[in-house]
């Protein structure tokens, strides 16, 4: 609704969205099987040519290839879903069920001849996540007293449920005012300052870590040991999966009805797991790997301001702006009980024995979580003319800025080429604050320029005998892009410390590396070749470290060193030339373009492989744009 009266132009509105989001959860059906990774044992005799390498039944296998070439692998994993969901081709099907509300009310008012005030309101908020038929699970972490407590709670239990209500806390608090202030000086120069805070809405995606795990579908897996033999077949295990109960010995799922399913019903791990363990050879413990949502989870904010000055020298603006934004209560992963393989005093959610083998419990947990940061600082100039005086155009802009926050990705491990890694969760999973650190897309000077330039060839006498149709509308572009090198961090290679394998150790830095590629080998990025890994130091073999490796985690920071910079130079001409008339107004017109990418041809550099203990540590394998392109086209335009 638009609503004028006077000097001010009211403007309200509200939205409602419903959402119908129907998601499979079935990462690996089918089963795989690993060759390597760990000891096989032969499940037969197997006879050497001199017959003094004979391998007896239940001896360890020399290596991977013998374990390929005899069909004897080291583990098997697959996801199984329960029967009382969905199969085949919907394996695990869920169906995510959500709301969502807005409203917002805003006015420009012209409060003077000098002074505009914007000024507003917006409030969101969204119904808790549903499933159709109450297919969602989830742990729930309590303090001895039974309520709810942060995870490194001492003497902390997780009950885990199915159909857990409420799944999380509903936000009620989902204002968002903003306001804005523009204040000519003159005829030629504006001020300008405003500010606003925005809701980020939980989304569906996040929501779906309440749903698709157990008692639904389950990751099982196996591993080789000695007198238990891991088959190798050539088609799809079948399982048979056991009936998940309650504490007090009842079904978790009457006859196979999810609906059924009373909310807040306990689910009776250590028995399902004991049940699961009977599956395997060896009875091989199965760790319950869950994904599901804190339940203090909450929305998400954006706090934006901005203050500059806009000033037009005759047809020529000149705009200088500071802007600033901080995002509060992000969403992120937290693993409560630490990564893959965590040993004792990393997972205070699985069971030990005296000798620190796994007897129980959870493994891999990963909650998703608000409480992630960032902040955003910028000063943005431009400079632009867009009159047609002496037919020139342009766009000249510059910006100095600065992202910082602790995950720039939710999912955070994301590799970008071969030998670089791009993020990765928390070094450290009971200190994410750590984490903070330039974001992976910060990038600290950028500037670009856009020209237009019409050409009057037509004014060239020596050209005129050509004719007006070949000699005028022609046009020349450029865009200029200039920017600095974004951040990356070094990473060991190798599991440093008990906190698990979560690939995300780091080393420390020993020596100081000169970065550069105005070198004869200009992919040496690190410049000392085949000894970049000296200059760091894996903390591993040290006194009080923990783990296989007894190590430590590492001194170095996220996102430390700087990447190579990027800069790229694109020009094109066109030739724009009417055919017929229509009235007054020419019928079409035929657009001729020569465009150039990359014009010089320069080479800009991506980022060097960032694993100390990985091939071609320090060494940049590919580049970040193409070479020079040429392409030529014509446009019928009518």
């Amino acid at each position: 609704m638009i609503y004028t009266r006077g000097p001010h132009a009211f403007k309200w509105g509200t939205e409602m969205r419903f959402n119908f989001d129907a998601t499979i959860f079935g990462v690996n059906p089918n089963g795989s099987y690993v060759f390597g990774g760990g000891t096989a044992y032969s499940p037969v005799f197997i006879p050497s040519a001199s017959g003094q390498h004979d391998i007896e039944p239940g001896d360890p296998l020399p290596d991977s290839l013998v374990g390929l070439l005899t069909a004897t692998p080291y583990s098997y994993s697959t996801n199984v879903a329960a029967d009382f969901v969905a199969q085949g081709d919907k394996f695990n099907e869920m169906a995510v069920r959500r709301q969502a509300y807005a409203f917002y009310f805003q006015d420009a008012w012209k409060a003077t001849s000098h002074l505009t005030v914007n000024y507003g309101l917006r409030y969101e908020v969204n119904s808790r996540i549903a499933e159709a038929k109450n297919r969602t699970s989830g742990p729930l972490i309590v303090g001895p007293d039974g309520k709810p407590a942060p995870f490194w709670t001492p003497g902390v239990q997780q009950p885990f449920f199915d159909n857990p209500q409420p799944p999380y806390q509903k936000d009620w608090n989902g204002w968002g005012p903003r306001l804005g202030l523009d204040y000519g000086i003159g005829t030629h120069t504006v001020l300008h300052a405003g500010g606003a805070i925005a809701t980020l809405l939980t989304n569906l995606w996040q929501d779906n870590a309440l749903t698709g795990s157990i008692p639904f579908s389950y990751n099982l897996f196996v591993n080789a040991s000695p007198g238990a033999a891991l088959p190798f077949q050539n088609s799809v295990r079948q399982v048979n999966l056991p009936t998940p109960y309650t504490p007090q010995g009842a079904p978790v799922v009457p006859n196979g009805v999810t609906t059924a399913v009373r909310p807040n019903t306990p689910i009776d791990l250590t028995r399902l797991q004991s049940d699961l363990a009977a599956l395997t050879p060896g009875r091989q413990v199965q760790l319950f790997s869950v994904f599901a949502v804190a339940q203090n989870f909450r929305n998400g904010y954006v706090g934006s301001w901005t203050a500059g000055v806009d000033h037009d020298f005759h047809d020529v603006r000149l705009s200088v702006d500071y802007v600033g934004t901080a995002g509060v209560n992000l969403a992120g992963f937290v693993f409560p009980n630490s990564y893959n393989d965590a040993g004792p005093g990393f997972a205070p959610f699985t069971q030990f024995n005296s000798a620190g083998q796994a007897t129980g419990g959870y493994g891999l947990e990963a909650l998703m979580s608000s409480g992630s940061h960032s902040t955003y600082h910028a000063l943005q100039t431009s400079i632009s003319k867009n009159s047609v005086t002496a037919g020139l155009g342009f766009q000249a802009s510059y910006t100095y800025s600065k992202s910082l926050d602790d995950t720039s990705a939710v999912l955070g491990g994301f590799v970008g080429n071969a030998g670089v890694i791009l993020q990765t969760f928390p070094q450290n999973p009971w200190d994410p604050g750590a984490e903070k650190g330039p974001s992976t897309f910060d990038t600290t000077n950028v500037f670009t320029l856009s020209v237009i330039q019409a050409l009057p060839v037509d004014r060239l006498r020596f050209l005129q005998p050509l004719g007006r149709l070949l000699t005028r509308g022609w046009q020349f572009l450029n865009i200029t892009t200039l920017t600095s090198g974004p951040p990356f961090t070094v990473f060991s290679g190798i599991q440093q410390t008990g906190a698990g394998a979560g690939g995300s150790d780091r080393p420390d830095q020993v020596g100081k590396p000169v970065f550069s590629t105005n070198r004869s080998v200009r992919e040496d990025y690190f410049g000392l070749g085949a000894s970049n890994a000296s200059l760091f130091t894996i903390p591993i073999n040290v006194p009080g470290g923990s783990g296989p490796n007894q190590g430590v985690h590492g001194t170095l920071g996220r996102g430390t060193f700087r990447g190579p910079g990027y800069q790229d130079y694109d020009i094109a001409v066109i030739k724009d030339t009417p055919l017929g008339h229509r009235g007054s107004s020419e019928l079409s017109d035929l657009q001729f373009r020569a465009e150039f990418f990359n014009i010089f041809n320069l080479v800009n550099f991506g980022l060097p492989n960032n694993i100390v203990r990985g091939s071609g540590f320090g060494i940049i394998s590919k580049t970040a744009g193409t070479s020079r392109q040429i392409q030529f086209s014509l446009k019928l335009i009518f």
